[in-house]
């Protein structure tokens, strides 16, 4: 009687010759399997990425992610005061499971960002991703809130954490949005106390399940403009002034936003 002992082990001499064929390894257990990403220019201003994506053949189900592009940062747009500021929100993310037949096509659009460069205190918010086609419509992650610069120190320093998303919102199995930052506050600073203007920082969130921030700090400084890239889906960076007096500091584009399609 065969026992664990006996059949754990393979040798060569217990294979007859010709019982496995090369051929019987070229084929992985689930057949067809790929992964298609689409995607825009990192850099500032850029318009996405749109495409007729076809189901190839012997596909039969997709699973697609998407990730919509960050929100803009804000300029900075009084002369009389210093301000504060509250950073831009990363892209949303969005994921289905759907049957299909090879042949069907869609309509796969990774969001670009809005073309401005703000010099208001609201900027723009970033723009959606979607997939649309045969068996799916009205599937899409929203792009990130937009970024704030605010001069009365009263508004509450809160941020906004939007948690996850129910099965139906933008026709998605599964969704989640990243945390919007709060206000930037006053710093002590040892020799001057509480001071509102001297230095401050604050941060744009990252698109959420990618995890990625991008900071701005300032202390003594007429002018910070904001970069003009950030990453995938990450909220833009905004303009920031320690003074009073100069007021043309324009914030950056959010990053661009991301599709994957994984067919099976």
């Amino acid at each position: 009687m065969a026992s664990y002992e006996s059949y754990k082990k393979i040798i060569a001499d217990s294979i007859e010759d010709g019982a496995v064929e090369a051929a019987d390894f070229t084929v992985a257990l689930n057949g067809t399997y790929g992964v298609k990403w689409i995607y825009g220019s990192p850099g500032a201003m850029t318009s996405g990425c749109c495409c007729l994506w076809t189901v190839p053949t012997g596909v039969s189900k997709l699973y697609i992610e998407m990730w919509g592009a960050g929100g803009n940062g804000s300029g900075f747009c009084s002369c009389n005061r210093c301000q504060h500021y509250r950073g831009s929100q990363g892209g949303a993310y969005a994921s289905k499971t759907i049957s299909v037949t090879e042949g069907w096509t869609y309509t796969v659009c990774a969001a670009g960002v809005y073309r401005c460069c703000s010099r208001e205190c609201t900027s723009c918010e970033g723009c959606s991703s979607y997939v649309n086609g045969c068996n799916l419509s009205n599937f899409c992650a929203r792009g990130g809130d937009r970024s704030y610069a605010n001069t009365s120190w009263n508004t509450l320093c809160h941020g906004v954490n939007g948690c996850c998303k129910g099965p139906n919102d933008q026709n998605a199995d599964f969704g989640m949005v990243s945390y919007s930052p709060g206000w930037s506050g006053a710093e002590f600073v040892y020799d001057r106390g509480f001071c509102h203007c001297y230095s401050q920082s604050h941060f744009s969130s990252g698109a959420a399940r990618i995890g990625t921030v991008a900071q701005m700090a300032i202390r003594e400084c007429w002018t910070r403009c904001g970069c003009w890239a950030v990453p995938y889906g990450n909220g833009g960076q905004s303009a920031m002034t320690t003074y009073c007096g100069r007021c043309c500091g324009q914030g950056g584009t959010g990053g661009s936003g991301l599709v994957k399609i994984t067919y099976f």
